[in-house]
C-alpha cells in the first residue's frame, strides 16, 4: 500500500494467485490502489510520447479460471503500432506469444532463480536454466526483449544459496 509511483503501480496475476483464490487477490490489490491488468493496457504519456503498459494473466490461468486465458493480442488492442509496448507477464515462457503480438519488452518473474546457483561478476548459473531459457536478467527474443527478475521471496524454503534476492531498477531508453 505504500508503493507510490508517478505513473501508477501495476499488478498482473501469477500462478500462486490462482492457487489461492485469484478474485480475492485482485480485490486486495485493487483496495491497495494497484492497477490490475487482466489482458489489458494503459497508455502513459510524457513530453508528447506514449508508452503502453500492458499486462496478461498467468500463462496457465485458464486452467483454474477459464475467462482468464492469457491473451497478449487482447492486452495490446487499441494500441498504435508505433507506440512502445511493455508487457507485464509473470512467467517468462509467455515471451513467445508476447513477441508474436509485437511487444518491445516483457517484464517477468516466476523463476526465483531456483533459489540456488552461482552468481559472480560476469557469470551466473542455476538449474533454472534447464526449465526456462530466460531465467534471470535481460535476454533478446527476435525483435523483443525480456527481463526476468528472480524476486525477493522464496519457493518451498526460506533461503537462497549463491543466488541473491533481486530488486531491479531498469532505465528504459529510446533507441534514438
Amino acid at each position: 500500500k505504500d508503493m507510490i509511483a508517478r505513473y501508477g503501480t501495476y499488478f498482473v496475476t501469477g500462478n500462486h494467485e490462482y492457487y489461492s483464490g485469484v478474485d480475492s487477490w485482485l480485490d486486495e490489490t485493487d483496495r491497495l490502489g494497484m492497477i490490475n491488468l487482466i489482458n489489458e493496457n494503459r497508455i502513459l504519456s510524457k513530453d508528447g510520447g506514449n508508452i503502453a503498459i500492458a499486462g496478461i494473466t498467468d500463462f496457465r490461468a485458464h486452467q483454474i479460471k477459464r475467462v482468464h486465458r492469457s491473451n497478449p493480442k487482447k492486452a495490446l488492442s487499441n494500441i498504435d503500432k508505433n507506440t512502445t509496448k511493455i508487457m507485464l507477464a509473470h512467467q517468462p515462457n509467455s515471451i513467445f506469444s508476447v513477441h508474436d503480438a509485437g511487444v518491445d519488452l516483457q517484464l517477468s518473474g516466476h523463476t526465483h532463480g531456483m533459489q540456488f546457483g552461482i552468481e559472480v561478476p560476469g557469470f551466473k548459473w542455476s538449474p533454472a536454466k534447464y526449465r526456462y531459457k530466460e531465467w534471470a536478467g535481460l535476454y533478446k527474443q527476435n525483435n523483443s526483449q525480456i527481463y526476468v527478475n528472480r524476486g525477493l521471496g522464496h519457493l518451498g524454503y526460506a533461503g537462497r544459496v549463491g543466488i541473491m534476492p533481486d530488486v531491479s531498477i531498469l532505465n528504459i531508453k529510446n533507441k534514438i
